[in-house]
């Protein structure tokens, strides 16, 4: 038998990381899943998760984890599959590791993701984006950070891990301002600035006076900035702009609807999903489709791009209503004319 402790333990804190490069948020999310995983095995097994072996995580298991999941929790396909997609990770970390799993391994791995309806992205118009950036007050020095960093992210369309952990040193407010940015799977993109987003970043570095940490932005006592301290500042501000913005006003927005609408104002104004992929920094342009599909523009181009087939034209001619009678089913002087 082989425990799965120190397999987890390595994948967790050195696997995703180090080798793979993923974000502090995602190897949470992914420590989630293998939290609730192990607690339901311990339930159905007897066992403590701690004293789970590797060979109790078989595809039998799995698949009643993910009936408990959508059953019992009542989470949706979409989370399903993201847990799913956890395991499956980790799965192919142990082929390599313990070769005797490699049966077990694959049957998991053949375990089908649940198809499911798949919504559009929800993103903000211009003038609900400039309601927002309006809402903080830039006679504190709280909202000047506030304005500078909700500026920064929708310009940017950056993740909310990018901007929380974007360093200092790598913003150049010099000709061309531009900060640099290491996005997903360590992939490092450079981002020129608008004039107001780096008006927006003078003003806030006048205010942030020296502190312990390296991060651009920081909370009220000096520490770097969080994921759940941005959220809150969002959320605050977006309620602040719902009292003169109707669209707004009970509405939730979310760090990510930022980068959303980032992306199709790219869209609309280069017409090139390439550039608008670059920008994101997204590693497939797959990913970056998905914005096709919000931008009616685009396909508004396809119809005007096409000449439509030449048909030929006739004149309706309305029936005459004393004949349509004569010619109605059973009428005896309709049956009688008959050939």
């Amino acid at each position: 038998m082989t425990p799965i402790a120190p397999l987890v333990t390595g994948f967790l804190r050195e696997h995703m990381p180090v080798d793979r490069g993923y974000s502090p948020h995602t190897c949470e999310t992914y420590a989630h899943a293998f939290r609730l995983l192990f607690v339901f095995a311990g339930e159905r097994l007897g066992k403590r998760p701690c004293q789970l072996d590797l060979e109790d995580i078989d595809a039998a298991l799995v698949l009643g984890f993910l009936a408990y999941i959508e059953q019992r929790r009542g989470n949706g396909a979409a989370t399903r599959n993201s847990r799913l997609a956890a395991v499956k990770a980790f799965m192919r970390y142990v082929e390599f590791r313990v070769p005797s799993a490699l049966a077990q391994v694959g049957q998991i791995q053949a375990i089908p993701t649940k198809r499911h309806d798949q919504a559009l992205a929800r993103h903000l118009t211009l003038d609900e984006v400039r309601a927002i950036l309006d809402a903080p007050d830039l006679t504190t020095r709280s909202g000047i950070r506030d304005r500078a960093m909700l500026h920064l992210c929708f310009a940017c369309g950056l993740r909310v891990s990018e901007l929380v952990g974007l360093p200092l040193a790598n913003v150049s407010l010099h000709r061309p301002p531009s900060i640099s940015v290491l996005g997903k799977g360590r992939r490092e993109r450079c981002l020129p600035l608008w004039k107001e987003t780096t008006a927006d970043l003078r003003t806030w570095l006048t205010v942030r006076g020296d502190v312990r940490v390296p991060e651009l932005f920081v909370n009220a006592g000096g520490g770097a900035m969080t994921r759940a301290g941005f959220e809150y500042i969002l959320d605050k501000h977006s309620r602040t702009a719902g009292q003169t913005c109707a669209t707004l006003s009970g509405r939730s927005v979310s760090p990510h609807q930022l980068r959303h609408s980032c992306a199709v104002v790219m869209l609309q104004a280069t017409r090139d999903i390439r550039k608008v992929a670059l920008w994101l920094g997204h590693a497939d342009i797959r990913t970056t489709e998905t914005y096709l599909q919000l931008d009616p523009s685009e396909k508004l181009e396809a119809v005007e791009a096409v000449v439509p087939p030449e048909l030929r034209r006739g004149r309706f001619k309305a029936p005459d209503a004393l004949i349509a009678l004569l010619l109605e089913p059973g009428n005896p002087i309709a049956s009688r004319s008959s050939p």
